[in-house]
């Protein structure tokens, strides 16, 4: 029956890609079902429960230490990417996935168990350095997870997969994704009937513990034919670096091969922007009155979450592959960049001359959030992630890694600066922001044609980047 409907909003796919494809899907969708959990999670500890008024921190602090976090991300992930660089020559592909998922199942239990301490026994059970030190692990955590193990599932996937094959199975993956994400953020629109902020870490810390034997399950029953992608990149995955060639490997290649340049600028710029607009909504959320409280933000932070993963997963199911198969891959990556532009220009004349109330400028910042992680978890994603097929397993592993970790991160970074700069004046902060995204994405737009030309010049040559 699961074949017949794959086959009926996929039917270009043939039976055996059915089988791979939807048990990749099927890992997907708990990665980044248990992701969104954990990110929206991430904001109410954060926000809420890391710096309690009650314990003597100031009124609204997590909010205003929050561009602090994005600052610090970067560097928290620096080490992790030339740990991981370094893995990837040492393990195979599917046992780093069984490593790095252990490591973040043990530590997401680990941040259950405290904040079932705090449920159960209250905040000054903990204490105040306590409580501080919980918000700032699990952000960073959370942060490195939605990094890195996202990163190693694409690689692997890339690394198996042909770029025709991809244009038919990636549609495929990226819905179900979406499907996970509304799943993963349904629990927080009934957090407190479910018993609280600690079950759902639970809930999550079993789904990241369940990709494990998705990965092992996939391993045991796929064909090795369907374990090859493109051949000459194929060609390069018994290739290893000296021990510290292999630290340094991925980060040459990015600065070194303009191609790679423009897939970092897909990759990264719309984070950026993405940043900016974000927080002007978390700001404006976290001092609305109905969604001031723990359960209120709760509550908002879930009905954000499935509002956008809903209009992802409709995108994902009836749009995508056709985009992909009508329109062709460029088309797909400059689709992204001017629907978000039309946005976030739209919001700014809407703040600049629609006099809005804050309630209006919440659920307008709200709409353009809609937009952008729709487009780009449904459209941009995967089309980005089918720009490593041509590229050899360095490529794919460990610049890919520096791209989706540290690029990612450092783009964050970068808006978080703007955030942080404009926290105590949002009107500046909507003015200053915009003219910034403008710049932004117009470079993002040249870099997006380089890429889409070059990609398939490279498909038509049969030649990698390596």
């Amino acid at each position: 029956m699961l074949a017949r409907l794959v086959h009926y909003f996929w039917p270009d796919l043939e039976e055996e890609e059915i089988k791979k494809f939807g048990i990749l899907a099927a890992i997907f969708f708990l990665i980044i079902g248990s992701y969104w959990l954990l990110r929206l999670l991430k904001n109410i500890v954060f926000y809420k429960i890391a710096f309690p008024a009650a314990l003597g921190c100031p009124v609204d602090y997590g909010r205003l230490m929050q561009p602090i976090a994005k600052f610090w991300s970067p560097f928290v992930i620096i080490p992790l990417v030339f740990l991981y660089s370094k893995m990837v020559d040492i393990f195979e592909k599917h046992t780093l996935f069984y490593i790095l998922g252990s490591i973040y199942a043990s530590l997401f239990g680990l941040i259950t168990a405290m904040l079932a301490m705090r449920h159960f026994w209250g905040d000054a059970f903990l204490g105040k350095t306590t409580l501080a030190t919980l918000g700032w692990v699990s952000y960073f955590t959370i942060e490195s997870f939605g990094s890195l193990i996202v990163a190693l599932f694409w690689s692997f996937t890339a690394s198996i997969t042909t770029t025709n094959s991809a244009k038919r199975g990636y549609p495929l993956i990226a819905a179900m994704a979406q499907f996970g994400a509304v799943f993963g953020s349904l629990p927080m629109l009934g957090m407190e009937l479910l018993g609280g902020v600690w079950t759902l870490f639970l809930g999550a810390t079993v789904a990241v513990a369940s990709t494990i034997y998705g990965m092992y399950y996939f391993m045991k029953t796929m064909s090795p034919e369907q374990l090859i992608g493109n051949k000459k990149a194929h060609a390069t995955e018994k290739h290893t670096d000296g021990f510290f060639e292999g630290f340094f490997t991925g980060i040459t290649l990015l600065v070194t091969k303009p191609y790679l340049i423009g897939v970092l600028i897909v990759s990264s710029v719309y984070e950026i922007i993405g940043q900016v607009i974000e927080y002007q909504m978390q700001s404006n959320a976290c001092m609305f009155p109905a969604f001031s409280s723990e359960v209120g933000f709760a509550q908002f932070q879930g009905i954000y979450g499935v509002c956008v993963n809903i209009s992802a997963f409709v995108m994902a199911l009836l749009g995508t592959g056709y985009l992909i198969k009508r329109f062709g891959l460029r088309f797909c990556l400059l689709f992204f960049p001017i629907c978000l532009a039309i946005a976030f220009l739209s919001l700014f004349a809407f703040f600049k001359f629609g006099n809005p109330t804050a309630g209006q400028l919440l659920w307008a910042t709200f709409s353009v959030m809609i937009v952008a992680k729709g487009l780009g978890y449904a459209v941009n994603n995967p089309v980005k992630e089918i720009m490593y097929i041509p590229t050899s397993k360095d490529v794919k592993f460990k610049t890919k890694g520096w791209i989706d970790m540290f690029g990612s991160r450092t783009a964050k970074q970068a808006g978080a600066q703007i955030t942080d700069a404009f926290k105590h004046n949002i009107p500046d902060l909507m003015v200053f922001g915009t003219l910034v995204s403008m710049g932004l994405t117009a470079v993002w737009i040249v870099a997006a044609i380089y890429v889409g030309n070059k990609n398939k010049r490279l498909i038509e040559e049969n030649k990698i980047i390596e």
